[in-house]
């Protein structure tokens, strides 16, 4: 029996026998890692998903934000785009943007863009998306 599974073994049988198990080349515990803000999204908000008046805000982070907050992918890559066009790093996230209207936020969110798959209603309602394109779609 290999070493690595004797030890699985020990420590299976002290956890079950209620004990703990500290192993001697076990390494020692470091700071607590901190999450990204991509993964710290807020909580979704309850009630009525197809009820108009959402909090563009909270929406986009809890819809988007897998994607759109700082550290994810779609953040990545938009600011890899803006920097080639001669823009700030900053306008890679899109609450940064003011370029932006509510009809094309719509429009990407639907159809999608690149490497961002098309959204549907059941993944973002329609009353969703038009608080979030209110909430981004600062040209106009």
């Amino acid at each position: 029996m290999s070493k690595l599974v004797s030890r699985a073994l020990l420590v299976s049988a002290l956890v079950l026998a209620g004990g703990s198990a500290v192993l001697a080349d076990a390494p020692p515990p470091g700071p607590p890692m901190m999450m990204p803000p991509y993964m710290l999204r807020p909580e979704p908000p309850t009630g009525d998903r197809l009820a108009p008046g959402g909090d563009g805000k909270v929406l986009f982070e809890v819809h988007c934000g897998y994607c759109h907050l700082l550290g994810g992918m779609g953040t990545n890559l938009l600011t890899k785009q803006r920097m080639m066009m001669g823009e700030t790093p900053d306008k890679g996230m899109l609450a940064n943007r003011t370029d932006l209207t509510a009809d094309y936020v719509k429009s990407v969110v639907r159809v999608g863009k690149g490497a961002m798959p098309a959204q549907t209603r059941v993944d973002v309602t329609d009353a969703e998306l038009q608080a979030v394109s209110k909430y981004l779609g600062k040209a106009g």
